[in-house]
């Protein structure tokens, strides 16, 4: 009997969630090897002195590249650290080698490696490894979220005044400034606010109902894209905006019950 359309998109997506999955574990775990056995200096900077990029990130964005144009050799990439490569086959890869670089030279733990798969804008897959927690988030589109392979769900809280809000801060120093008079409106009408400084980390923790919501502005495409994708099959309420952008991205994921609230609190 005849498969349909549905089986073979099926098929697709879980094979490329696993191999989300398979790239982000390997990726991650050995830069986090290459950082217990020798001191991490940052090679160069970016955007600003405090952008940091180590020999580890580009190494792990190689890696997963090379496994990539091995095992899905028409599928475009986009990464932080190389230039994007153009596939054919309508699949595009975003890639995040190292998320959370200033915690990763610092040996905190909250760093890792995201991997997500697109068509068009449509997320299919992702993945979030971090290493030092042994903790791996996945999701498919349609098909629920999980850690460590057991499904997570998002938090239902409606209590805006209760509620733990993680958020991260730009690179750019005025931009800082502008964050912190948004923080300033926003602490004393929230149980607390944390500050990982890994946006995918974030929003898995979403995912994870950890925390019940999380908001930044100033992310690129990779900083989000695995992280946005499951935390919306968590169950949480996820917008960033301009859609279609690459760099300069505003995201806000919550609980669906304080979502049009914080959005309201945090846009002033």
């Amino acid at each position: 009997m005849p498969r349909n359309d549905d089986d073979f998109t099926t098929d697709l997506t879980t094979n490329l969630s696993e191999l989300c999955i398979d790239l982000a574990v390997e990726a991650a775990s050995t830069a986090a090897l290459s950082r217990a056995h020798q001191p991490i200096f940052p090679s160069a900077t970016k955007s600003s002195a405090t952008d940091l990029v180590t020999p580890s990130d580009r190494a792990a964005e190689r890696f997963i590249r090379a496994q990539l144009s091995t095992q899905r050799p028409n599928d475009g990439i986009i990464g932080e650290e190389e230039s994007d490569l153009t596939g054919t086959s309508g699949l595009t890869w975003i890639v995040d080698p190292i998320d959370g670089t200033t915690n990763f030279v610092f040996g905190l733990p909250a760093w890792g490696c995201s991997i997500a798969v697109t068509r068009g804008d449509q997320l299919l897959a992702g993945a979030v490894h971090i290493p030092a927690l042994s903790e791996t988030y996945s999701a498919t589109l349609g098909r629920g979220a999980r850690c460590n392979g057991s499904e997570i769900a998002a938090s239902a809280t409606t209590s805006f005044e209760t509620a733990l809000v993680a958020t991260g801060f730009s690179y750019r120093p005025q931009r800082r400034a502008q964050q912190g008079v948004t923080v300033a409106r926003l602490l004393p009408q929230v149980r607390d606010i944390r500050r990982s400084g890994s946006a995918a980390y974030d929003l898995c923790c979403v995912a994870a109902g950890t925390v019940d919501a999380y908001y930044e502005e100033g992310l690129s495409l990779w900083d989000l894209a695995a992280g946005a994708l499951i935390a919306s099959e968590a169950g949480a309420q996820v917008e960033y905006s301009p859609s279609g952008t690459r760099t300069d991205i505003a995201v806000v994921a919550s609980s669906p019950g304080i979502f049009e609230l914080l959005r309201s609190v945090i846009c002033g």
